[in-house]
Formats: C-alpha cells, sequence, structure tokens
C-alpha cells in the first residue's frame, strides 16, 4: 500500500514525464559571428557544437559561475587501438605529448633534433637486443645520447606556461577508447592556452624520453601494487577474450615497456593525433562567439588525415556459462562480478544505467537495503564500467568475518533474481531516475562534470541529442521492460574475480636501468614562451568572500548561530548541523554515528527511513572526526522540511537494535582486520601518524576492540542524543530566504531549554624529531613508499604567503623543483611531491613531509636525491616567476562559491581570522623575492631532522643503505593501528 507522501512523488514524477514528452531533441543548425553550429532544443548545458573546415569538433557550453573555464582536448584513440606487438602506445603517447615540440622545450632545436633522432634509432636497436649484457651495455649509449639532448632541452616547459597563465588540474588520461589532455583555465587566458595547445597537437616530440620511460613504468609497478587493479584487469581478460579491452592493457605489457619504440610511437601520433578524430569540449565562462573564432585561428590550419583509419569493434562470443578467475595478492578479500553488455552508445545504455541504480543508488537501491543496510555484508556497491564497444556491470563486495566469497556471490545472484522476478517497489524505478536527475543538476554545477559529458558524448560517437535526452527516455521505461531485460542479459553470463589474500605467483620484478641524471636547465625559455609571458590579457579581478555581506549571520532559539548563504541558481539545499567536537573527545562517537545508520524510531524501520528520504530526493549523513561532526542533509529544497522531520526523529528517538548493533560491532572488527591490509592505510594513516604524533596520536585513538564489544545502545543513543543538546552551529545553503530558513529550524530542529557546553577535547601533540628513526613495516608489493616527515613551527597565519609561495615553487606541480628533480631528470618515481603543511587552526605546529613511490632497488638513488633537494633547495628566478604568476592568476579568477564560502568562513575563524586569508596572500606575493624563498626555507626546512616511514616488502628493502638515516625499527600492524585483540562474534 502506498503512502500518501509515495503517492504524492509519483504524481510529481508523472507530471514530469508528460512534460518531457513534449520535448524535442532534434539536433538543430543557427549560424552566429560566421559561425555554424548545432544545438539541441532542452538541452541542460545549452552546448553549441561547430565543425572546422578541417573535420575538428568543438564542443561549447557557456556557464558563468566563476571566470574560468575547463578545457578537455579529447583524442577517439586509447589502449585498444595499440598493436598487439607494441601495447602501452597511447599511453606512453600520453606522456610524451608534455615534453614540447621544435618551438618550445628546446634551445635550439636544429642540434638537438639530431640528437632525438638519434636515440630514436639507438631505442629501436635496443628492441632487436636479447642478451642481458649486451641490453645494459647499449642501454649506457642510450644514457650518454640522452644526457647530450638533453643540454638543449627546457624540461617541463609546457607546465612552466600553463601554470605562469594560472591553470590547474593540468593532467591528462588514458582509457580503452580515448586519451583527454585536460586544464582549468582563467577565462581571460583562452588565447594564450589556445597558442600553447595549438602548438603541441600538431607535432610530437620524444624528448627527455628514457626518463620519462621510467616514470611510465613506476605508474606500472604501481598498478602491480594494486590488488583491485589487478582484479579488474583479470575481468577484462575474462570477459574479452577476442576484443582488446581484454588481451591487452591500456598502460602495456612490462616486455612491451622495456622495450619501445619512438617510431611507433611518433606513427601513432600522425594517424590518430589529427583534427577529423579531435574533439576541443569547453565549459565555463565563455562567449559562444569570440571562442569559437580564436579556436577556428589556432587550430584551423592544423590539417587531417584523409586515411584516417575505421576502428571495427571487435565482436565477441556469447557467454553460455560462469567465468571464474582468482587474483591473490595482500589486501583483503573480495570478489566481483562483471556482465558484458552493449556500449555506452547503445539503446539499451539507459537500461543499465537505470538497473545499476535499482541495484545500488547509496540510498534505497536493492544492495543497499538488502545486504548493506541488512549487514549482510562487510560492504558492497555496483557500478557501470562505460566503454565504446561494451560496457560493464560490475558488482563488488567484501565479506564479514566466516564469510566465504561464494556466499557473496550468491547474494548478488539472489538481487539480480529480484530484479528479474518484479520482487522491488513499483516507485523505484521514477525514485531512480529522478535522482539521478537531481544528481545531474547538483553535478552541472561544476565545470569539470559538464566538460566531461562534452568528452564522453564525442569520443563515444554519440548524437547530441541522445545523450541529453537519456533521462527522458529513461523515464518511459516500466518495470515490465526492466524485469525483460535483465532476464534476457542477466543469467550465467557472467565473470567472477576472487580477490584472495596471499602471494602473488605471478609478482615481475625487473632490474633498474642506470641513468645519469639529465639537464634541467631551468632558467632557460624558448622564444614561445616568452610571448606567452608578455602577453598582456584583459587583467582579472580578484574578488574575495566578504564575510560580512556573502555570509548572513542568523540567530535561531537558545541563541544557536545559523550561518546562511542564498542558492539563486537552483532549487537544491544543503543543510549542516556542525558542532566542534568529536573522538577527540570521545572515540565512542565514530560508533554511535555508524550506529545511527542501522536503527529505525517507533514510526519508521531504518529501511522506511532509507526509502522515504530517496522518495523525497534527500539524503542524510552523519560524520565525526578527531575535532568536528557533523550531520548532513542534502536534496530538493521543497521536501527540506519533511526531510529534517524524518531525520530530527531519528535523532531523538532512535530505538534500540541488539542484533543490529552485534552485526555492527562484527563488521567493524572485519573492517579494522582489513585496513591492517591496506597499503594506503598502512602508510598514510599508520605511518604517518606515527610518524607525526608518535605511538598516540589522533588516528590510534579509537575504541578498543574490546571497549567495542562492550558498548551497548543506551550508550552510544546518549552519545548521537547529546550531539543537538551540545552547543552548536547551522550552515545552509538553498533557495529558502533566510527570515523562513528561520523559522524552520525553530519548529523543526529539537533543542533542549538548556544547551550543554562543549566538552574538553584530548590533545594530541606533533612530537619533536630529537633523533631521526627509519620506521618501516613489511607489505609484500613492488615498490617502496618513502615519508619524510618533521614537526614544524607553531601555526602563524602571517606566515601563509611564505607558504603558500613556497609549495608552489617548490612542490606544487610538474613544473615544480621537486616533480623535475625527481622524475624529470632522473626517473626515479612517478609519484614525488613535498610539502610545508599549515595547521588548521591557532595553537597547532605546522609540519613537512614529503613522499616518494620508487621501485625498491632504486631506493639508495631516490632517498638521497630527495633529502638533497629539502636541505638544499635549488634556486630558480624562471620557477619562481612562475610560481608568483601562478598563485596570481588562479585567485583572481577564483571564485568560493556556494556552501564554500560557508567553510571558508569557518577555516578562517579557526585560524583567528575575520577575513579570507587569499587577500593577504595575494596582496604580498608580487612584492616576493627568492630571498623571500630561501630564507623560508632556512627558517623552516633546512638543517630539519625527519622520522623516515617505509613501507616496503622486507625482502626487497636495502636496510643497510637505511641505517644511515636513523635506527632503523620494524613497526607492527597491532603498533599502527592500536588494535587489541579480542574473540570476534558471528551473526549470519
Amino acid at each position: 500500500m502506498k503512502t500518501k507522501l509515495g503517492i504524492i512523488i509519483c504524481l510529481l514524477a508523472l507530471a514530469a514525464c508528460t512534460q518531457n514528452k513534449e520535448t524535442n531533441y532534434e539536433l538543430k543548425k543557427a549560424e552566429s559571428g560566421g559561425f555554424t553550429y548545432e544545438y539541441v532544443e532542452g538541452d541542460p548545458l545549452k552546448t553549441r557544437i561547430y565543425t572546422l573546415s578541417n573535420g575538428l569538433k568543438v564542443y561549447l557550453s557557456d556557464y558563468k559561475n566563476e571566470p574560468r573555464i575547463q578545457t578537455a582536448i579529447a583524442v577517439k584513440a586509447g589502449g585498444k587501438n595499440d598493436p598487439a606487438d607494441n601495447t602501452g602506445l597511447a599511453h606512453y603517447l600520453e606522456h610524451m605529448m608534455f615534453k614540447g615540440t621544435a618551438t618550445f622545450g628546446t634551445q635550439d632545436w636544429e642540434t638537438e633534433s639530431v640528437l632525438v633522432d638519434s636515440v630514436e634509432a639507438l631505442f629501436n636497436q635496443y628492441k632487436e637486443i636479447s642478451d642481458p649484457e649486451e641490453r645494459k651495455k647499449h642501454y649506457r649509449i642510450i644514457d650518454q645520447v640522452s644526457i647530450e639532448a638533453s643540454k638543449y632541452a627546457i624540461a617541463n616547459e609546457y607546465d612552466k606556461m600553463v601554470s605562469g597563465i594560472g591553470a590547474k588540474g593540468t593532467n591528462a588520461y588514458t582509457t580503452n577508447d580515448r586519451t583527454v589532455y585536460i586544464n582549468d583555465i582563467p577565462a581571460n587566458q583562452l588565447e594564450n592556452w589556445l597558442k600553447i595547445e595549438a602548438n603541441r597537437f600538431q607535432m610530437i616530440v620524444n624528448r627527455l624520453f628514457h626518463t620519462e620511460l621510467e616514470a611510465v613504468y613506476e605508474e606500472k609497478n604501481r598498478s602491480l601494487d594494486s590488488d583491485i587493479w589487478k582484479g579488474f584487469e583479470a575481468m577484462l581478460s575474462a570477459l574479452f577474450k577476442e576484443h582488446p579491452y581484454g588481451t591487452q592493457t591500456v598502460i602495456g605489457t612490462i616486455d612491451h615497456l622495456k622495450n619501445p619504440s619512438i617510431t611507433e610511437i611518433k606513427n601513432y601520433f600522425y594517424k590518430y593525433y589529427v583534427p577529423n578524430n579531435v574533439g576541443i569540449c569547453l565549459s565555463g565562462d565563455l562567449d559562444f562567439d569570440a571562442t569559437i573564432a580564436l579556436i577556428d585561428k589556432y587550430f584551423g590550419s592544423w590539417m587531417p588525415n584523409e586515411t584516417l583509419p575505421t576502428w571495427t569493434p571487435v565482436q565477441e562470443a556469447p557467454l553460455t556459462a560462469p567465468i571464474v578467475t582468482e587474483v591473490l595478492g595482500p589486501d583483503a578479500e573480495r570478489i566481483m562480478m562483471g556482465f558484458r553488455l552493449p556500449g555506452r552508445s547503445s539503446k539499451d545504455y539507459i537500461m543499465v544505467r537505470l538497473i545499476d541504480n535499482i541495484l545500488s543508488n547509496s540510498q534505497a537501491g536493492l544492495v543497499d537495503l538488502d545486504l548493506v543496510k541488512q549487514q549482510k555484508v562487510l560492504e558492497a556497491s555496483t557500478f557501470v564500467y562505460d566503454m565504446n564497444d561494451y560496457s560493464m556491470q560490475v558488482l563488488m563486495a567484501s565479506p564479514k568475518d566466516g564469510q566465504t566469497l561464494d556466499q557473496l556471490r550468491d547474494l548478488f545472484l539472489e538481487e539480480l533474481e529480484k530484479i528479474k522476478t518484479g520482487n522491488f517497489d513499483d516507485w523505484l524505478i521514477s525514485a531512480v531516475v529522478n535522482d539521478l536527475k537531481k544528481n545531474q543538476l547538483n553535478q552541472y554545477q561544476y565545470n569539470w562534470a559538464r566538460s566531461n559529458d562534452l568528452v564522453v558524448a564525442f569520443t563515444s560517437n554519440m548524437p547530441w541529442g541522445d545523450f541529453v535526452s537519456e533521462f527522458d527516455r529513461m523515464s518511459k521505461v516500466t518495470k515490465e521492460d526492466v524485469m525483460a531485460y535483465a532476464k534476457a542479459n542477466f543469467g550465467d553470463n557472467y565473470a567472477l574475480v576472487y580477490k584472495r589474500t596471499g602471494k602473488d605467483p605471478n609478482a615481475q620484478q625487473v632490474e633498474k636501468p642506470e641513468i645519469t641524471k639529465v639537464e634541467l636547465n631551468r632558467e632557460a625559455k624558448s622564444p614561445f614562451h616568452e610571448t606567452i609571458i608578455n602577453s598582456e590579457p584583459p587583467k582579472l579581478k580578484p574578488l574575495f568572500v566578504d564575510y560580512n555581506k556573502d555570509i548572513e549571520k542568523l540567530t535561531m532559539k537558545n541563541d544557536l548561530e545559523v550561518l546562511y548563504t542564498r542558492n539563486d541558481e537552483n532549487d537544491l539545499f544543503d543543510l549542516y548541523y556542525k558542532a566542534d567536537f568529536g573522538t577527540n573527545i570521545d572515540p565512542k562517537i565514530k560508533v554511535a554515528v555508524d550506529y545511527l545508520e542501522f536503527v529505525g524510531t517507533p514510526t519508521h524501520s531504518a529501511e522506511e527511513i532509507q526509502k522515504e528520504l530517496f522518495k523525497l530526493g534527500c539524503n542524510f549523513s552523519v560524520f565525526s572526526s578527531a575535532e568536528e561532526s557533523y550531520v548532513m542533509l542534502t536534496g530538493l529544497s521543497e521536501n527540506m522540511e519533511k526531510a529534517m522531520e524524518i531525520f530530527e526523529d531519528l535523532l531523538a528517538n532512535a530505538q534500540p537494535d541488539d542484533e543490529a548493533l552485534a552485526k555492527l560491532k562484527d563488521r567493524i572488527l572485519k573492517e579494522r582486520e582489513d585496513q591492517k591490509k591496506n597499503k594506503s592505510a598502512i602508510l598514510f594513516s599508520g605511518l604517518m601518524n606515527y610518524g607525526l604524533y608518535g605511538a598516540q596520536s589522533p588516528f590510534t585513538n579509537v575504541v578498543s576492540n574490546t571497549g567495542l564489544m562492550n558498548l551497548n545502545s543506551e550508550e552510544l543513543f546518549g552519545l548521537t542524543k547529546n550531539f543537538t543538546k551540545t552547543t552548536h552551529k547551522v550552515l545552509y545553503y538553498g533557495p529558502v530566504d533566510s527570515k523562513r530558513l528561520v523559522s524552520i529550524l525553530n519548529a523543526k530542529h529539537t533543542l533542549p531549554e538548556t544547551m550543554l557546553p562543549l566538552p574538553e577535547p584530548k590533545e594530541f601533540a606533533k612530537q619533536d624529531v630529537d633523533k631521526p628513526k627509519v620506521f618501516w613495516a613489511d607489505y609484500d608489493m613492488v615498490q617502496e613508499e618513502i615519508l619524510f616527515l618533521t614537526k614544524g613551527e607553531e601555526f602563524d597565519v602571517q606566515l601563509m604567503p611564505e607558504t603558500e609561495l613556497y609549495n608552489e615553487y617548490f612542490g606544487g606541480n610538474m613544473g615544480s623543483i621537486v616533480f623535475q628533480e625527481i622524475r624529470e631528470a632522473q626517473g626515479l618515481a612517478y609519484s614525488v611531491w613535498a610539502n610545508y603543511s599549515t595547521a588548521d587552526e591557532v595553537g597547532k605546529n605546522n609540519h613537512f613531509f614529503a613522499y616518494v613511490g620508487t621501485q625498491a632497488d632504486k631506493q639508495n638513488q631516490a632517498v638521497p636525491a630527495l633529502l638533497n633537494i629539502i636541505e638544499n633547495l635549488p634556486e630558480s628566478e624562471t620557477g619562481l616567476a612562475t610560481a608568483k604568476k601562478s598563485i596570481m592568476s588562479q585567485i583572481e579568477s577564483e571564485r568560493i562559491t556556494r556552501a564554500r564560502k560557508l567553510f571558508n568562513y569557518e577555516s578562517a575563524s579557526d585560524m583567528g581570522l575575520d577575513h579570507d586569508i587569499r587577500k593577504d596572500i595575494y596582496e604580498k606575493i608580487p612584492t616576493m623575492t627568492m630571498e623571500d624563498v630561501v630564507a623560508f626555507q632556512k627558517q623552516y626546512v633546512k638543517g630539519k631532522k625527519y622520522n623516515m616511514m617505509v613501507l616496503g616488502d622486507k625482502d626487497k628493502i636495502d636496510f643497510k643503505g637505511l641505517q644511515q638515516y636513523g635506527e632503523v625499527k620494524q613497526l607492527t600492524l597491532e603498533e599502527l593501528f592500536g588494535y587489541d585483540k579480542v574473540e570476534k562474534i558471528n551473526i549470519q
């Protein structure tokens, strides 16, 4: 029987569907500014699609949230286009696209080109040599010629140029179907960006190749150290026996990576990197006519490839029985199921995505309610992995203690059977569609999401009308349609990957080559770079948050403070109850807020709460960290009051559920055991906290396993009920006017007559490093990951500009000193960074940390190289000028909007500020010099003693090499995580 609320929601959905039927998504043509474009009525992005005379596609979406533009240049070529005997080409090429052309990245192209050609020829010869000793000798010759060539190169000049114009998020990625290059640039720098990109997309130069080759190999090592990634590759291999999706990997085989062909990379570039195979996808503060005119100016002369190869999808034979495979590694056990389905542009895709969200939408899907909320598994989720020729419906789960992977498989099959038989609520389909629309509305507030959708449509060969009409077509799907599709496509035709904990018998290790450090030529600039520097685009004026104008400070009953910012863009709201206390007050708070997810009230069960909120288009979460806790309610503004009633009722009237609590305890114990097998948790939680705080830290301040087993509902509910009884703030971003908001809060937010004061937290102080130590933990892995940590000075807001400039110059991006020295010059790591990290509030200490992940046999090169540049800061006036310009451009074009204003204010308050700290940074940076950076480094970094934290395989770590950096001590997982032993319980 439907509730009154459910009937209302269905009627609203029906009305929406009726309205959507009238929308015409035909592609239409128009002309403006001398250019013809295509568009679709009803497009939420209001996209204009242009096609230049050379075939280049341009997708433009105007969105003036801030004066920035998210850029993406997408190439319709990825891993599937690699030759079977030379895999990894597309990904290699992605890396080499950052090395420059004959115009930039070089001081003398005429001389350099001869040496670059020689390196190419030497690598072609190297590929044919099989004898190990002869290969070493030949590689030394490659190294020598590469060193000579590097004398004429300018390392990272591309990164310096885009950083100098204020770009953020500079990166690229390669998938099976596409390669995409992205930047987030200030709107006034569009022409400079186009000049740079038009230049680099018309020529490939494989300079500094052998050091980047090692960076790519380190990236391969990272994938070999990821059990999830190994499992995913195993699934692709099982599902695709003929298609390149499964027969080869995007990053390539070890053999191909170690035997590259520069010639083949060049051939690949000139075959696929052509205008009739490329799309420029921009979203942001842009003028359509001016933007397309500039794109045509710089890209219009780019010559197409008239013999562009046509991709013919490889057809896979139908699966008639499950394919089972196993992956071994040190991480916790899990299961991964995958069904091979039609690709992204297929008419079936809307059905695939709909079924995925019926299974799991984080709230009211079958997997969410039946498996996660009922705690039948440790965790479970589903997602659709989109590819052009095929897609995959993936289901992943981790077992509870004592649960087998086969039992997880059976639980998933039971949920799929419910879809086939229609054993799910009638309202779920319309609610899922509305939830997807709401999520899209939320995502389209960000240019990265808008630009990404343009990229997906272009590279998937989807007509734009088909893309933007997906939700409307989805809303017409009936329950019978879903059942029929599930019956036809979700049978025994799946791959099953069992990820088990154990030693990987297929683990590979390749001996590192000897590489001499190449020349970086930091101070050099090409004439092309000079033209970018000397250009003077219209200057943007920075806009800082005015805490008196941008945020209304209201008061509700009990004199509770309410921070308010109005949403004039859409009908979504964010509501927070925020308290400045967390697990440092009482570590049981974390368990208490987790428990709320699994209990109900006298009027609603836990499942009904999730369903009702999902129908309302709302969602709640409760979060607790070391120093703060908050309740967050988000969703459709029209339903905020109803959602508040449900959640307030849960906070005040949660009903004990002993079985749910017993299951929760069991799950927490299993999560803790699994966490000890997680490489990232061991390094960035366990080792990092130990290095900063010692054995007692915010991370180890948790309820002991023994204490956990003794917790009861009354104690936990006492903590959650005290949340709203204790002094806290309300933060709101939404369309309701401030007066109305206070009225709603006074009526719906339950408070006691007298608020409880904030309790005193337990303080954890960062420790002085008097005697440097090397702490290490054992983990079965290919790489060795290393952290350097030391306590800094007490937080001083006056040093924020100096800190900002030092970090940007030294370790901020791909043009920074750390990246250039360790990766670009020496090929010692794929990932490396360093940062002087400021505390987040007055009275606490800053800290310095640096990270490098490198192949274990490079330890004795990587560690001293990184420590040397930390201690002896390389000085580069060119690098400093780039860092300063980057900071200034970013601040000029950045806009703190929406709920971010509220948290910007809260952060400033913690630092003792009454204004936006960016204003201080912006005003001081222009006058700062290299002497200021050096002075900062000498006072706060140079001469410091470090705790060195190492995670690696005990059989690969060079312990003798580590002894020179301090006393070497192994840390057990019990020491790092602080959990005591306890007998577990099992609730099936």
